[in-house]
């Protein structure tokens, strides 16, 4: 949406607050997806305590 000076209107708080919390809670199961192949990559290799 654009104002009449051409200019793009601000988002909401709550909608940007909205794509932090998305990008954020993506980027932690990214990290856990990787944790998890790296324990199953190490585990396959023999590498367990």
């Amino acid at each position: 949406m654009r104002t009449q000076s051409g200019t793009p209107a601000p988002s909401s708080v709550w909608k940007r607050l909205g794509w932090m919390a998305a990008i954020w809670a993506g980027s932690v199961l990214a990290l856990g997806v990787i944790a998890l192949l790296l324990r199953l990559v190490m585990n396959a290799a023999g590498m367990t305590v």
